[in-house]
């Protein structure tokens, strides 16, 4: 009888194993049992590293340095078992420009769009001047497609949408409370020196310009005419603004923001 052990063993794919570490925040994606330690990864074939961060559960946008053995690899190295890798996000201080980075460069223009999930967070940022597009109504695809078309960064409380391989300027949004995720947004980015407020409109996000009082008199409370001599408004939906009270209340946000 034929013996056809041979045979089924070289069908069979082999599993091959290396190991990870990844750092800093990148361990927010991770399960716990995986955080801020090395931990071993069964594979079988050769995957492109980048399939396999994905597949370990981190945006290949969130990654800007990979190390195979201590040597920095791009997303395209294919793994062949045995490799130890070591994961980095994007590198506040430390200068690594003999390495290779795998984040693009920033974007010249800080403008957004956000997903369905930051709804409360889209008017803050429009409120310091961002230019932000928000829709409780864009699917996935769209978002990828405006980031891609406009050079906006995805700001996302889903995850799945930073994994598409065109995305390239995204951050997933880590808390769940709309003042905390606006400081969160404002420190990883770097935006303290950019924030421009009284400049857009928190509904609709159109530019602020000035507008005579006599030209919206009507349109306003006769208390509101009566109490203030500047008015903006805005080109896309002509609500108006005055600087009433809000107005401390977003300089002391500023002020805060820049400060902790």
């Amino acid at each position: 009888m034929k013996d056809y052990t041979k045979d089924i063993e070289q069908h069979t794919p082999l599993k091959r194993i290396s190991h990870f570490r990844f750092y800093e925040e990148l361990n927010d994606f991770l399960p716990r049992k995986y955080q801020k330690k090395i931990f071993p990864y069964e594979f079988i074939g050769k995957p492109s590293i980048k399939d396999t961060i994905e597949a370990i559960g981190v945006p290949h946008i969130e990654v800007d340095l990979i190390l195979a053995n201590d040597k920095s690899v791009g997303f395209d190295f294919q793994m062949h078992g045995g490799e130890r890798f070591a994961v980095y996000p994007v590198f506040e201080s430390l200068d690594i420009s003999p390495l290779i980075h795998l984040r693009p460069k920033p974007l010249r223009k800080t403008k957004f769009v956000v997903d369905v999930n930051l709804g409360k967070l889209a008017p803050k940022l429009r409120l310091l001047g961002f230019d932000t597009l928000y829709k409780n109504n864009y699917s996935d695809n769209q978002i990828v497609e405006i980031s891609l078309r406009d050079k906006r960064i995805i700001l996302t409380r889903d995850k799945g949408i930073l994994k598409y391989s065109s995305v390239t300027h995204g951050y997933w949004v880590r808390s769940k409370n709309p003042k905390i995720q606006l400081r969160e947004v404002i420190k990883r980015l770097q935006l303290e020196n950019n924030m421009h407020p009284f400049t857009r409109c928190s509904i609709c996000n159109g530019l602020l310009q000035p507008v005579e009082k006599s030209k919206i008199q009507n349109d306003i409370p006769p208390k509101i005419i009566q109490q203030f001599d500047n008015f903006m408004q805005c080109n896309t939906c002509n609500k108006i603004y005055w600087k009433g009270s809000h107005c401390d209340r977003i300089s002391e946000m500023v002020r805060q923001l820049k400060i902790n």
